[in-house]
């Protein structure tokens, strides 16, 4: 198939933050702080996309009804360690948690000399109730939102030299629902899900590393490991060594998420390391609960020193 690279995504790319939006209209929907500009993710209209209910729609710290996903950049504060982080907000496929599980985890990560680039992919699903059993990972695939996903790794990748990444330290890391992104992407970043719309989209989609923070819909029941069909027939050696921590008081996502995950990446042979807490619940990200569980952004900085991700 012929690759077509737009003109206008390009321009849309390289354009300075002050062309961004039209001037003197108001922003729509999510928008960073200032100094830092979202980016289109697809050169048109996102492939496959549903309906929803309503334009995008930002309030207290999150959004929903997107339907042009986009990614920001946040550069490396001091020192630059050449590792790139895709971070993938979490809100149940309703909604995205862009400052707990977006902003202040890129705040975390430039701290450290990482890249971060928040993701705000598509949401809601259909249908828009929370309690079905028909939500995306009761599907095959949650498609629109892991298409954005796995283009967002390629766009990275893709733009590495520019973003002064080294394309093989580019990672994911996803909170909840995030969480579960993360899963697919590990294990489906093969499958052609989209047809390719520039240059980008010949870059890998693997993440080099994988981190799921009380991640959610992989256990298929309560007090069972038994793991998601969707993430465990498409495990293999190949998926990225990968870090999971989830609390044992969480009645969101249980931790039987994290548990059948681990099952199922140990069977593989794949590295993996978990941690789990008696106390903590549920969509806390970086926010001080003076319980053990607050210490989980040193276990990921030491982790990623163990995997040769970052250096001392």
């Amino acid at each position: 198939m012929k690759l077509v690279c737009t003109v206008a995504w390009a321009a849309l790319l390289l354009a300075p933050a002050s062309q961004a939006a039209t001037p003197g209209a108001a922003p729509a929907g999510w928008q960073p702080s200032p100094g830092h500009r979202q980016m289109p993710i697809w050169p048109g209209a996102a492939p496959d996309t549903p309906p929803v209910p309503g334009p995008e729609t930002a309030k207290g710290g999150g959004v929903t009804n997107v339907t042009r996903p986009t990614m920001t950049v946040y550069s490396p504060k001091g020192k630059n360690s050449g590792v790139a982080v895709i971070v993938i907000p979490g809100g149940g496929f309703q909604l995205l948690a862009m400052d707990l599980e977006g902003v202040e985890i890129c705040d975390w990560l430039t701290s450290r000399g990482v890249t971060c680039v928040l993701l705000k992919y598509r949401v809601p699903s259909i249908p828009y109730r929370w309690q079905c059993d028909c939500r995306p990972h009761n599907k095959e695939i949650s498609t629109p939102s892991l298409q954005d996903v796995l283009r967002t790794v390629r766009l990275t990748r893709a733009r590495a030299a520019e973003w002064r990444i080294d394309p093989r330290k580019i990672g994911v890391i996803g909170f909840s629902a995030g969480g579960y992104l993360v899963a697919e992407a590990s294990t489906h970043f093969d499958d052609r899900l989209y047809a390719p719309v520039d240059t980008a989209d010949r870059q890998s989609a693997r993440p080099d590393f994988a981190i799921a923070v009380y991640p959610g819909h992989l256990a298929l029941a309560k007090n069972s490991i038994a793991l998601n069909p969707n993430i465990e027939k498409a495990i293999t050696r190949r998926t990225p060594p990968t870090f999971l921590l989830q609390n044992e008081d969480d009645h969101v996502d249980r931790v039987e998420d994290a548990l059948s995950y681990y099952m199922g990446l140990k069977k593989a042979g794949v590295a993996v390391e978990l941690h789990s807490y008696a106390q903590g619940g549920h969509a806390f990200g970086l926010r001080e609960k003076k319980l053990p569980v607050s210490g989980w952004p040193r276990l990921v900085e030491t982790w990623l020193r163990t995997i040769g991700m970052l250096s001392e």
